[in-house]
């Protein structure tokens, strides 16, 4: 899978460079995201400008993310989120838990770093 970490100031930033997260890239996508959050991280945002498409498999890998960073007083942010990924998270109601931003601009600038 490509996936990409960086950190802006207090925020570890997770890029996707895929066109398709769908099932068979879920495990290393669950598997980074996990370990930052194991290692003391509470500001994640998740960059899915490069994403076209997800599948329900992924909203689900969403929300278990959300749980997990939910659990340690964290928060869990995307950011270039595109129309046709943001109709998945409203269709499936995960835009009520999980913060999304057109860009990645506005997006850091939600966390009030």
């Amino acid at each position: 899978m490509n996936l990409t970490t960086e950190t802006s100031k207090d925020i570890t930033i997770v890029r996707i460079g895929e066109n398709r997260l769908v099932y068979p890239l879920l495990s290393d996508f669950l598997d980074t995201v996990t370990k930052i959050i194991e290692t003391g991280k509470r500001k994640i945002l998740i960059d899915l400008s490069q994403v076209n498409y997800v599948d329900s498999a992924t909203m689900g890998c969403f929300m278990d993310l959300y749980r997990q960073i939910r659990n340690v007083d964290g928060v869990l942010k995307l950011s270039g989120v595109k129309n046709r990924v943001e109709t998945m998270f409203s269709m499936t109601g995960a835009q009520n838990f999980i913060e999304l931003h057109s860009n990645e601009a506005s997006a850091l600038k939600s966390f009030k770093v």
